[in-house]
């Protein structure tokens, strides 16, 4: 009990942040202050910091160790009742469990299961590393849209976070927008105030939502295998 008011009161303080975190990108949208000493290699530094972010998560789904893993097949545990009765095993599979329970988390191609959130972010991870190369290194010029583009990021931000209660399409499609929202709100920043500092503030804001989305997934699982019914299941010991 104890563990679980804990991850409550956790959950509850990230997701109070992160949409104090919106709010603030909105305020400076509105009302961009005046930045003066602008630094002409300002682009090229936010431009590098967040490629790496975006290679490090594409990387990252394809991490054993990470729960964004495109699921190979490999067996890690198995969930087994108590009954002598025979019955077929249910087998972790990366992070999801083949009891059914995760059916709108995946889809299968072929042989193989793909989480459908972690394909989204793989995808929306290198469609961003395109719109930051393009902007940050190749100078696209979105003079006069930086508005539109920060509220179409704050709505893909919003969009992908509370995506847990759909399907796996709209899923996948929630985390790829996710990821582009993310890359929009820094660009429409970047071209509205001309800052270091704010550009390195929204860098490190959308790492704080990225980190809110893999906890609300994390308790998202849990819930669904609290009302799992399988004896000794070593996935929610």
């Amino acid at each position: 009990m104890v563990q679980q008011h804990t991850i409550r009161w956790d959950i509850k303080y990230k997701i109070l942040v992160s949409i104090t975190g919106l709010l603030v990108i909105v305020a400076l949208t509105v009302f961009p202050p005046t930045v003066t000493g602008d630094f002409s290699w300002r682009k090229t530094v936010i431009g590098l910091v967040f490629s790496i972010f975006c290679s490090s998560g594409v990387l990252a789904v394809f991490s054993p160790s990470n729960c964004g893993k495109i699921i190979e097949g490999k067996k890690q545990s198995v969930i087994s009742d108590s009954s002598s009765a025979p019955k077929e095993a249910v087998v972790l599979l990366g992070h999801h469990p083949t009891c059914g329970k995760f059916f709108a988390h995946t889809f299968q191609i072929g042989n193989k299961t793909f989480c459908a959130a972690c394909i989204g972010l793989l995808l929306g991870g290198l469609l961003a590393l395109v719109g930051t190369v393009g902007y940050f290194f190749c100078n696209w010029n979105i003079t006069g849209h930086s508005v539109t583009i920060v509220l179409l990021g704050v709505f893909g931000i919003v969009f992908g976070l509370f995506q847990f209660k759909f399907n796996k399409v709209f899923r996948l499609f929630a985390n790829t927008v996710f990821v582009l929202g993310a890359l929009l709100i820094l660009i429409g920043i970047d071209e509205l105030i001309h800052s270091l500092f704010f550009d390195l503030f929204v860098v490190s804001v959308i790492a704080f939502w990225l980190f809110t989305r893999i906890s609300l997934s994390q308790v998202d699982h849990e819930l669904i295998c609290s009302g799992c019914e399988a004896a000794n299941c070593s996935v929610r010991a």
